[in-house]
């Protein structure tokens, strides 16, 4: 869904895996052993074994705990990153609930990186403005040049007092209707950013550990080179995502709710009506969860699904997956496609700028939006900002080693 569209409308490998689900280890998946999907990963029984049969080896113990982390041995990490050891795997979906844009799955592989073990969170930006003095792209009056290419030749210029500061936010039906019409349920809001997510008489206080969200791809860009990392690239986020388990319908397996238990922020279980009606009697509630609710997927990271959406590098491509099976080439620590495409939207030109987000997000629900799956994945205009997108961030092993060499000696990331 094109949010900068809206607004203008309304202003104007190296082997083929194995079938099945293995933890990817290594780029060689020397170790790669088989796991249930609802239980401890690999990595976690093998550090437990080794500390159970050499319990004398003080070594030993040191060696298991770095592998049920998956860390480099010896390394200490980055604050509040997770080390994902990188490898090949399957990239997309050809399940039956893949839609057109995830398939076909096909073989990628990335190398090790460090990625935040959450979103990036409200008081951790409020950080960034603060020393910064940053002003984001929804408190700024809208540039026509960045609208202009999000609808289609020809449309007038909408007048001066139409381009007012804003964002998109949900805002619910109180029925059920038709799900096409997204403007039902979304509005641009003048006044609505990172510190009012629903608009100017909304606020984030009590949410310091809520994601962050109302903030575009470019004030993502400009956290990131702040903070001295990058956005991950499509295929890391997805490789992270899987948490090591192969072709897995969830990012915790293939059971939406084991034993009864809910695993993300979604639609279902916050909401009691259908999307998108918001329940009056939860007060019209709805919205992002504290970090940490909900537990990690077999890599440590939190909310890899759910929560909000989430920035990645990569521009979007509809098509990018079949396109890549086409080449007959493995996918390796690919950049994305040079441009965008994207012939989903009505009114909308097929090629206006649109960079990848994944996750899904509070919003999504079976009906609509089944966007909690590791595979599923759309395209957004980049100057856009929304009530359910925010972001997390990823670190290079080289540019972690070469940022800890100036660190205290005691090597803390203060």
């Amino acid at each position: 869904m094109s949010a900068m569209s809206k607004r203008s409308k309304r202003r104007t490998p190296t082997a083929q895996p194995k079938a099945g689900k293995t933890r990817v280890a290594t780029p060689s998946k020397i170790h790669a052993r088989p796991v249930r999907a609802s239980g401890r990963g690999w990595r976690t029984v093998a550090a437990l074994v080794i500390s159970t049969v050499l319990p004398a080896a003080a070594g030993y113990f040191a060696v298991a705990q770095w592998w049920a982390r998956g860390e480099p041995a010896g390394t200490q990490g980055p604050a509040d990153m997770v080390w994902v050891p990188g490898g090949d795997f399957r990239m997309g979906s050809d399940s039956k609930l893949a839609q057109p844009n995830e398939r076909p799955a096909h073989l990628a592989r990335v190398k090790g990186f460090w990625m935040d073990r959450h979103h990036v969170t409200n008081v951790e930006f409020r950080s960034f403005i603060d020393a910064t003095g940053y002003v984001t792209t929804a408190e700024r009056k809208p540039d026509w040049d960045t609208i202009a290419p999000q609808v289609m030749p020809g449309t007038p210029r909408p007048p001066d007092e139409e381009l007012v500061a804003g964002a998109m936010v949900f805002v619910g039906t109180t029925a059920v209707v038709d799900y096409p019409d997204f403007s039902r349920w979304w509005r641009y809001v003048p006044g609505a950013d990172w510190r009012h997510p629903q608009g100017p008489s909304s606020s984030i206080t009590g949410k310091d550990e809520h994601p962050v969200v109302q903030v575009s791809y470019d004030d993502a860009l400009a956290y990131a080179k702040w903070a001295g990392k990058r956005l991950p690239t499509e295929a890391e986020w997805e490789f992270a995502a899987r948490g090591g388990l192969e072709q897995a319908t969830y990012v915790w397996g293939d059971e939406f709710a084991p034993g009864g238990k809910r695993m993300a922020n979604i639609w279902q279980g916050q909401q009691s009506r259908p999307f998108p009606v918001v329940s009056a009697k939860a007060g019209g509630a709805v919205g992002t969860s504290p970090i940490g609710t909900y537990p990690p997927n077999g890599y440590g990271l939190q909310d890899m699904t759910g929560n909000a959406w989430q920035w990645v590098a990569d521009w979007y491509r509809a098509d990018q997956f079949a396109r890549l099976l086409r080449s007959g080439n493995v996918e390796v620590d690919s950049q994305g496609p040079p441009d965008s495409w994207d012939p989903s939207e009505p009114g909308v030109p097929v090629g206006a700028p649109r960079r990848v987000t994944r996750g899904g997000s509070f919003l999504c629900n079976e009906d609509y939006c089944m966007s909690y799956r590791p595979s599923a994945r759309r395209g957004t205009d980049p100057y856009t900002s929304m009530s359910h997108l925010g972001f997390r961030l990823v670190m290079d092993a080289d540019t972690w080693t070469q940022r800890r060499a100036t660190l205290p000696s005691d090597g803390a990331d203060r």
